[in-house]
């Protein structure tokens, strides 16, 4: 337990550290945590944080960003993205080192430079008190919640939930007339993305139910994908996974997308097939390792 909070504290101050440097160095303030920063600064002050196309996270990411208010913008957000870290390694290594290596992923070190949700949201699958994080990002957290559901964080969920209304009781309906404005593409929809409804061949693995849960929602970009390393849970899944996640990687480096549509097609060929690879090659370890009955017998 020492070695694994030892462990879990240097990638946090680690990651943090490099998080603040980026945002210092491209002047990007609080990047994307800025909108919970702001939202919980409209709350404090009673006033409506939706009073903006641009704010389209729900009341529940006010709550989280309360804590963080008082803190210069970059430190803020460098400070949640190191603590969202060293959650999620904390949770990871309950079952193993190698499972670390799922910081190698593109879509990780994509969401440092925005100081993005997806890594706490992870984190959420390990900490049931942690699972009301899903809610600040419901389209990344949704196929984390249902794929990992127990009692402690559903009573959690709902905890949140009611304050958030106590706080803002027409938040729901104002959030809802944001979504329009949410630039987005859904994984199944764009090709060759329908494939990875063969995911569901193995409809009893949680793994493949979340990889499924994850395609058919709207994501924006590259980090939103960083759930489903979720999945791979050996050593070398984790690592060719990894490796071609960096596809998008030098395809962004050389390209500017000229629409989403562009970037969830790279989406689905460099993350969303690997990871369909992961879930099938099981499929095909078991039927291959399923004992055959003796004719006659």
């Amino acid at each position: 337990m020492r070695t694994r909070i030892l462990i879990s504290a240097a990638i946090g101050v680690a990651t943090g550290a490099f998080c603040w440097f980026l945002l210092a160095r491209l002047h990007q303030g609080a990047a994307d945590f800025g909108w919970a920063i702001r939202a919980a600064r409209s709350v404090l002050a009673g006033q409506n944080p939706y009073d903006t196309p641009l704010e389209q996270y729900p009341l529940t990411a006010a709550l989280f960003g309360l804590p963080f208010v008082w803190l210069r913008p970059e430190i803020a957000a460098a400070v949640f993205y190191g603590l969202s870290s060293g959650l999620l390694a904390f949770g990871l290594t309950r079952h193993g080192y190698h499972r670390l290596l799922v910081f190698l992923a593109y879509p990780y070190w994509a969401g440092s430079l925005t100081a993005q949700w997806s890594p706490l949201i992870a984190a959420s699958a390990f900490f049931p008190l942690l699972l009301p994080v899903t809610m600040v990002k419901p389209q990344i957290g949704l196929p984390v919640a249902l794929t990992h559901l127990t009692r402690r964080g559903v009573v959690a969920c709902v905890v949140v939930a009611l304050l958030s209304l106590a706080v803002m009781p027409r938040w729901p309906l104002l959030w809802a007339g944001q979504l329009r404005y949410y630039e987005h593409f859904i994984p199944l929809l764009v090709l060759p993305g329908p494939v990875l409804a063969l995911a569901l061949l193995r409809y009893r693995d949680r793994d493949a139910l979340l990889l499924v849960g994850a395609a058919v929602m709207p994501q924006r970009w590259f980090f939103d994908a960083f759930i489903l390393w979720l999945i791979p849970k050996t050593r070398r899944e984790i690592v060719w996974t990894a490796f071609f996640s960096w596809g998008a990687g030098i395809w962004r480096w050389y390209h500017i997308p000229h629409s989403f549509t562009e970037v969830g097609r790279w989406t689905v060929v460099f993350l969303y097939l690997p990871m369909l690879a992961v879930v099938l090659g099981r499929l095909l370890r078991e039927r291959w390792h399923k004992p055959v009955a003796l004719a006659g017998s």
